[in-house]
């Protein structure tokens, strides 16, 4: 493994190799294997390397037993004897970036906090990794990247050591290695010892910088988020498009448009409280005109496209006003019936009996309690045949 292109020197771009075989997998994908490339396999966290052999695309990589399979786009019979591939290098630079970022960020956390990074995830947006702690403050994330930034900063040498299981002992590693053959330290001299297979620049200055993103609780663990490198530079030119924006909508300076924005959503607020106590009012209105137009305490009606909501509220008002009043009230909407049955404090009859004879008629779902049921379905039935049989059943 030693012997590899990309272990030999990670920052080769361009390499010439022989075409050893090639194959197709069972689920079609043809694929080559070279006598020896630079083309990184998807391992340890790291993703596969993209570009091309000759003029084929090369889309995925990965070790296969002991080789490492090119899966490509095109004809394998169009390969040479002797081909040259040729890296994304964008993209694996990316990576080289965000994995030797993670490096030194989990070596940050342990060196001032003891936290431990159990997992690592370098995705194409984000990298993260998982702290074994439940508990990380602002200022530990602040002093933590500080701590990062510094490395990269003092453009410290990543070294590259093979070792044996035997002499492992005579290096402070950060965490067991996994394997007892082809053992690969990476190391930052004086911060971080560490067993890896990745592909990492000759120094923590090509990091450029690191940024944390965020923080989530992953069940008795710490997630991470964070971004290095260019990705700095993407996620700073994003939020000053969004934040440009906000600005530009709120017409107000940038700097300004924190509090800016603040005001609006207390007075959005402010104005939904409005909104909503003028609905509850012209509910309890209508409710009293309903009341005074029937010759009896009972309400039976029919809406078009009221929400069950709306139909829980006035019927909650009718019933208030009137101990002996009941409320049967239907929606027909759009692509279902809802309907609300309530009774007064005076009344005795359940109004589970209401909702236990319409919700089999429209294969609907409800609920409730004696003096209060809900429900909808399907409109298998006029809303005013539904209500009919409401009526019916009190």
């Amino acid at each position: 493994m030693r012997e590899l292109f990309y272990y030999q020197d990670s920052m080769i771009k361009d390499f010439t190799a022989k075409v050893v075989r090639t194959g197709v997998e069972l689920d079609g994908r043809p694929y080559v294997v070279l006598s020896n490339t630079a083309f990184y396999p998807t391992g340890g966290g790291q993703p596969h390397d993209t570009g091309y052999i000759n003029e084929l695309k090369v889309i995925d990589v990965e070790k296969v037993d002991e080789e490492i399979r090119h899966y490509i786009e095109g004809e394998l019979s169009s390969l040479t004897e002797e081909v040259r591939g040729v890296l994304d290098w964008a993209r694996r630079f990316d990576h080289m970036q965000q994995h030797t970022g993670q490096h030194i960020l989990t070596a940050a956390f342990v060196e001032l906090f003891d936290f431990a990074t159990v997992s690592f995830h370098l995705g194409s947006d984000l990298v993260t990794i998982d702290l074994n702690t439940e508990h990380v403050t602002d200022e530990q994330l602040t002093l933590a990247e500080n701590r990062a930034n510094e490395i990269i900063l003092e453009n410290l040498p990543i070294e590259t050591k093979w070792v044996t299981k035997e002499e492992l002992s005579h290096y402070h590693l950060r965490k067991d290695v996994a394997v007892d053959e082809d053992i690969r330290l990476v190391i930052i001299p004086e911060f971080d010892y560490n067993g890896c297979g990745g592909t990492h620049p000759y120094s923590t200055g090509l990091v450029s910088s690191i940024k944390i993103m965020g923080t989530e609780k992953m069940k008795k663990n710490i997630r991470v988020s964070f971004v290095c490198g260019k990705r700095v530079l993407n996620q700073l030119a994003m939020r000053k498009r969004v934040l440009s924006d906000v600005a530009r909508q709120l017409s107000v300076p940038e700097e300004s448009a924190h509090e800016a924005l603040t005001k609006v959503l207390h007075s959005a607020k402010a104005n939904e409280k409005a909104l909503s106590e003028a609905h509850d009012a012209l509910l309890e209105y209508e409710a009293k005109e309903l009341l005074n137009n029937n010759q009896h305490p009972h309400v039976a009606i029919t809406f078009q496209n009221r929400t069950v909501q709306t139909l829980q509220k006035l019927a909650r008002f009718i019933v208030s006003q009137n101990n002996e009043a009941m409320a049967l009230l239907v929606s027909e909407n759009e692509d279902k019936l809802q309907f609300v049955a309530a009774r007064g404090s005076n009344v005795a009859r359940s109004m589970k009996d209401v909702s236990g004879a319409i919700l089999p008629l429209i294969n609907g779902k409800g609920g409730g309690n004696d003096s209060f049921v809900q429900g909808g379905g399907e409109k298998s039935l006029p809303a005013i045949e539904v209500l009919q049989l409401m009526k019916n059943t009190i």
